[in-house]
């Protein structure tokens, strides 16, 4: 019999119950028993929804109030020594860690963030040193496989496999040169076989453990810590499952297969190509394999029929009790439910699967690949066939013109008409910016008041008249403040956007919306990814009316903000018909458009945000190569098109981007701005390795965090900063922008960014 599994689901809550309780805790309107009341609830409904929809493997353990790293972090007791000895209860030292604190004398910033693997989860990186003291502080998996027993649901417990903890984290600034997190393996070990001796005692089967890393061409060096963790692990632990997602082994399948664990999971929603190899691998061992076949990252129906078929060839050569089939990953990168989504039509509803929906998908493959003769089973299998037959019927049409338009695509469309050095010169004088200008990254706190009109013109309750000029206000507001405090490049605030992608989505056709499609990006920040389900084009101007207006407000420069190409793609739900390069060009040229008219209107400046092209990237580097080989040339068509004078910006965050800088490097652009306070600074050193001609803004302050950096730490930031980087090169700014801060934080944070620019201009004049 075929085994059917879930490998995770989204913690939020379908009505973003776990947001609303978290943020009202923060706020001091929730205990922490209430909190962990409402998560307690939100887990039920999860774990008794999964069981309902016929899941065999239902996970616990993989719950978070903020990051599931970050809570591996604190149960391991892997907490950095400035969060301790200020009296915080452990969850307010666990919320510190995640978001910073500045609260009753305490004053820490958050720890850093970066993606998780190619997806925009943002993980809080977990810091070690030789004096790490591993001990086990609690056991989320142990708790919560207790607390699916108490309400009679049996699960799979997940665990964050002890590798992966170690090869994703950094050497704390107190380690010793050279430290490399994988030396403490041997220390961490011991407090894993207590996690897992304790859940095998509790009663659990098997466990799931978390080895993404696999999936990475570092993995290649790390087969030796793999044999001798498992080796440890598996005499005491639960019939352990192996779990790798997003990408393929390679040969990294070579070490693994050997390995004493009773299951392997693979990822076939990115990496079909790999079940062969994989199949015979461990068909001589008593591994079984778990397919991942409903796909983890998107909201497409999957197409049983084609599912069937690859799973058919696994269990044609290890049988039917050796075989599960899986989504490809936690379906944490997914809404939670369609049920919700009336505003679809119903055309559109039929083509998707969210969460609760891939669940049902993951049941009825295993019924059907099990030999199920349920009336029920092979209803649904015919209505998913009919499904994907209407779908492929839709994807037939197309767009000819904006076909067309790309595929008239010349070289000379990516180029500048002028090198930056001239162009330089030129926005110097046209720009009239002083040393070390300032600016922000574009959007200024998004209030409860702005919520509220939005959701008011929403419902009707006000005209579009009414809301314009509300808009205006706002807009106003947010010029005055600046012209206040000495800004030097400024932003309208965007108060219009609901969210920096979909709000270029719901202006350009070929892109659906969903109305409770919310999906984690970090912490409380949840997104409502786009879908785009056709040719993607622009009807008209989508920002030229709001900038223009905010130009007319001031004499000083404003600039145009909007998403770039890659992100928009990155950030929506793709097309799975048509390649992302196709799309990503579509996209990019309804942009080339915008900035073009941007700039026809008075516009001086317009930065084009690049946020997700370093996520985008595939994870192994022989794939790079085609990837940038499209995303690079998308961002400079959209940027190309204006005359020497119009200053392009671009704005990148939380990655590593060490690997790829000089793909930063080509794309040209007057000025960049990256994140760098949260990594504490260490993104200089790249600066320093391969250099930089064009300006750049490093931030000085990490937004993501509502404690307000102090202007002596701002200072020592440009400081460093100046080190390496030429005084002419400077811009000063924030990390990102201020779309989720309060206004009083964002008022005293940007004022001592205003006040240390000017410093540095006395001081190094």
């Amino acid at each position: 019999m075929v085994a059917s599994s879930v490998l995770g689901f989204p913690r939020i809550g379908a009505n973003r119950e776990v947001k609303k309780a978290v943020e009202a805790y923060w706020a001091g309107k929730l205990s922490a028993d209430e909190l962990t009341k409402a998560a307690a609830n939100v887990r039920k409904i999860t774990w008794t929804s999964l069981k309902e929809r016929g899941v065999d493997l239902i996970p616990s353990g993989d719950f978070s109030l903020y990051d599931h790293v970050l809570d591996h972090s604190a149960s391991f007791n892997v907490i950095p020594k400035r969060y301790l000895g200020h009296g915080l209860s452990p969850l307010d030292i666990y919320f510190a860690m995640g978001r910073g604190r500045q609260a009753d004398g305490v004053d820490v910033p958050a720890s850093e963030m970066k993606k998780w693997f190619d997806s925009n989860y943002h993980f809080v990186v977990p810091e070690f040193s030789e004096e790490t003291d591993f001990k086990l502080n609690f056991n989320r998996a142990l708790e919560e496989y207790n607390e699916a027993k108490a309400l009679g649901i049996v699960t799979r417990p997940v665990v964050l496999g002890p590798v992966t903890f170690l090869a994703l984290g950094k050497a704390a600034k107190e380690a010793k040169a050279g430290f490399q997190p994988i030396s403490l393996l041997p220390k961490l070990l011991p407090v894993y076989k207590q996690l897992l001796a304790d859940l095998k005692a509790a009663g659990a089967e098997s466990v799931q453990v978390d080895e993404p890393i696999l999936v990475l061409d570092s993995a290649a060096l790390l087969d030796k810590q793999f044999a001798l963790t498992y080796a440890e692990l598996v005499p005491v632990a639960p019939k352990i499952v192996l779990t790798t997602y997003y990408g393929r082994l390679d040969s990294n399948l070579t070490f693994v297969a050997k390995l004493p664990i009773a299951g392997l999971h693979i990822d076939l929603d990115r990496a079909p190509t790999q079940l062969d190899a994989t199949v015979a691998a461990v068909k001589s061992t008593n591994i079984i394999l778990s397919l991942g076949l409903i796909s983890g990252r998107n909201i497409w129906k999957t197409d049983l029929q084609a599912a069937i078929k690859l799973a058919q060839k696994a269990i044609d050569v290890l049988g039917s009790d050796r075989v599960i089939v899986a989504t490809s990953s936690s379906l944490l990168h997914t809404p939670v439910t369609l049920t919700a989504e009336n505003r679809l039509t119903p055309e559109q509803k039929d083509w998707f699967a969210f969460a609760l929906e891939k669940a049902s998908e993951v049941a009825v493959l295993a019924a059907v690949l099990s030999g199920s003769q349920d009336p029920k089973v092979s209803a649904a299998l015919e209505a998913n066939k009919t499904s994907i037959a209407r779908r492929r019927e839709f994807e037939r049409t197309s767009d000819d013109a904006v076909r067309k338009r790309v595929a008239s695509i010349t070289p000379d469309m990516l180029e500048r008409k002028s090198p930056f050095a001239v162009r330089k010169e030129v926005q110097r004088s046209y720009l009239n910016l002083p040393k070390f200008p300032t600016t922000t990254i574009g959007s200024f706190p998004q209030t409860k008041e702005i919520r509220a009109a939005r959701a008011k013109l929403n419902k009707k309750e006000i005209s579009q008249q009414e809301y314009d000029e509300f808009i205006k206000k706002e807009i106003e507001t947010v010029v005055r403040f600046q012209e206040r405090i000495g800004l030097d490049l400024l932003v309208h605030g965007e108060p219009e956007r609901n969210d920096m992608v979909q709000y270029f989505g719901e202006q350009l056709e070929g892109f659906v919306f969903t109305q409770n499609g919310w999906v984690q990006s970090y912490g409380s920040r949840y997104v409502r990814p786009p879908i785009i389900v056709s040719d993607v084009s622009r009807p008209g101007p989508m920002t030229v009316a709001w900038s223009s207006y905010a130009q007319s407000l001031t004499k000083s420069p404003m600039k145009g903000m909007l998403t770039g190409p890659v992100t928009i793609l990155n950030w929506s739900f793709p097309r799975a018909d048509v390649a992302r390069e196709v799309q990503c060009k579509q996209l990019a040229l309804a942009l080339r458009d915008e900035v073009v008219d941007l700039e026809k209107a008075g516009i001086k400046a317009v930065q084009v945000d690049e946020p997700a092209l370093r996520e985008g990237l595939p994870l192994r580097k022989a794939d790079w190569q085609p990837y940038l080989g499209w995303a690079l040339p998308s961002f400079k068509i959209a940027t190309a098109g204006v005359t020497d004078s119009l200053q392009t910006h671009s704005h990148f965050c939380y990655s590593d981007f060490d690997d790829i800088f000089p793909s930063i490097q080509a794309l040209d652009a007057d000025v960049i701005s990256i994140e760098a306070s949260k990594s504490d600074m260490k993104l200089l050193n790249t600066f320093k390795q391969y250099g930089y001609s064009n300006q750049i803004g490093p931030g000085v302050y990490d937004i993501h965090s509502p404690r307000v950096p102090g202007e002596q730490e701002i200072k020592e930031r440009v400081q460093s900063m100046l080190q390496i980087l030429p005084d002419s090169l400077l811009f000063v700014n924030p990390d990102c922008g201020l779309k989720t801060r309060g206004w009083k934080e964002t008022e005293a944070s940007l004022g001592n960014l205003v006040n240390a620019a000017r410093w540095a201009r006395q001081t190094y004049a």
